[in-house]
């Protein structure tokens, strides 16, 4: 998408709301957990530059769509997904919604568990394997997993179910157990031995491997694999400087540091 169009799609909703906007301020940032390292770093560098300060925060996609949906002020919105932010745009609370980063499924397992990606799914299917997973509506790393279970069906009758029925779902939800203060949280759960394989993105099991060395990342085969389309939209009566974080975001500069943590990065 040329450079210009997309600053004039994002921009859009501050035109909007202008001159409602007096004072400038902090920037009021929330993404998605799985782009907290990423995102810090597109912060710092931004910070570098010249740019406003910014106040991130990160959790799952759902759960902070919940709380823009509740008045929490928020400028700039990441998700990790297009629905989040597009049901924002439906309910007239933001501008429209940009593909900024893609991501994908990958498969953690404990050391001890004899598995490859050719036979991941068998794997999955046995009853004695634990199968964890984020949870659906509240992280969309989990919603790609209960994708990925329908796209099992197809090859497996039954498969579906049964693995809806068996997953674990251990991390992304308003109840779920809180790693502590530093943790990655999907290598705590594999240290702590709440799962024997654990379904999340690529780029999370990448770091939760250098936290804990021993797990085994195993690609999902093509004929499982679920991507996931990353979603960036400026709110309704965001702070001016947002869009030029958003366009920060989109540049080479920015989409290099997300290519540099495992993302794809569309715009680069």
């Amino acid at each position: 998408m040329n450079r210009w169009i997309v600053s004039l799609v994002l921009l859009s909703p501050l035109m909007l709301t202008a001159a409602e906007i007096e004072q400038p301020g902090t920037i009021e940032l929330r993404a998605a957990g799985s782009l907290k390292k990423a995102m810090n770093e597109i912060v710092e560098s931004y910070a570098q530059q010249g740019g406003e300060q910014i106040h991130a925060q990160y959790a799952p996609s759902g759960l902070l769509r919940k709380r823009i949906e509740a008045g929490e002020r928020v400028d700039l919105y990441a998700s990790a997904n297009m629905k989040h932010p597009n049901a924002l745009k439906q309910a007239n609370k933001g501008g429209p919604v940009v593909m900024f980063a893609r991501n994908k499924l990958c498969a953690m397992a404990q050391p001890e568990i004899e598995v490859s990606s050719s036979d991941l799914l068998n794997t999955i299917l046995n009853n004695k394997i634990r199968l964890g997973t984020s949870t659906p509506k509240a992280d969309p790393a989990g919603d790609y997993a209960w994708k990925l279970f329908a796209k099992a069906e197809t090859l497996v009758p039954g498969a579906q179910a049964r693995l809806e029925s068996k997953a674990l779902q251990l991390t992304g939800g308003a109840d779920s157990a809180q790693a502590p203060k530093g943790r990655n949280p999907y290598a705590w759960v594999m240290e702590n031995n709440r799962a024997d394989i654990f379904l999340t993105y690529c780029t999370n099991a990448v770091l939760a491997q250098k936290e804990l060395p021993s797990l085994q990342i195993l690609a999902i085969p093509d004929s499982l694999s679920v991507g996931a389309n990353y979603g960036l939209m400026v709110l309704d009566n965001a702070q001016d400087e947002s869009a030029e974080l958003a366009m920060y975001i989109l540049s080479h500069e920015g989409q290099t540091i997300l290519a540099k943590y495992g993302f794809d990065a569309p715009l680069l």
